[in-house]
């Protein structure tokens, strides 16, 4: 069995990152256009991540609050990117397939618990 490796490997420098760049351009448009979650986090994140700037002066109250959003769309993201492997190899129930996409959902709970966390911390703690 031969292991093919992506023709795009072989770029490096300035070439690789500017492919990459259009490539992650890619990832957020399909994104937002399939995943209703990423969507309605994406709104979360334009009203919450300014407004982290109105609720606290320190400067790591703001990392923490803003960073605390990035996490979760991060997450969403690597859960969508699952999900969407799963569905490619196969559509069909498997105990496997179930695995790999409750996980990738419970850790956007995990991320939603920690952003609810550390919002509730520094506004109300």
């Amino acid at each position: 069995m031969t292991h093919q490796e992506s023709p795009f490997k072989g770029k490096t420098g300035l070439p690789r990152l500017w492919n990459a760049f259009f490539y992650s351009l890619d990832g957020f448009k399909a994104a937002y256009r399939h995943e209703d979650a990423f969507r309605q986090e994406v709104f979360l994140a334009l009203v919450m991540i300014p407004l982290a700037f109105f609720v606290s002066a320190e400067a790591v109250e703001r990392a923490l609050l803003i960073g605390s959003v990035l996490l979760l769309l991060i997450v969403e993201l690597i859960n969508s990117a699952i999900e969407a492997t799963v569905d490619r190899i196969s559509l069909e129930n498997n105990l496997l397939a179930k695995r790999a996409k409750d996980i990738g959902s419970a850790s956007v709970l995990m991320a939603i618990i920690l952003m609810a966390t550390v919002w509730g911390l520094l506004l109300f703690g």
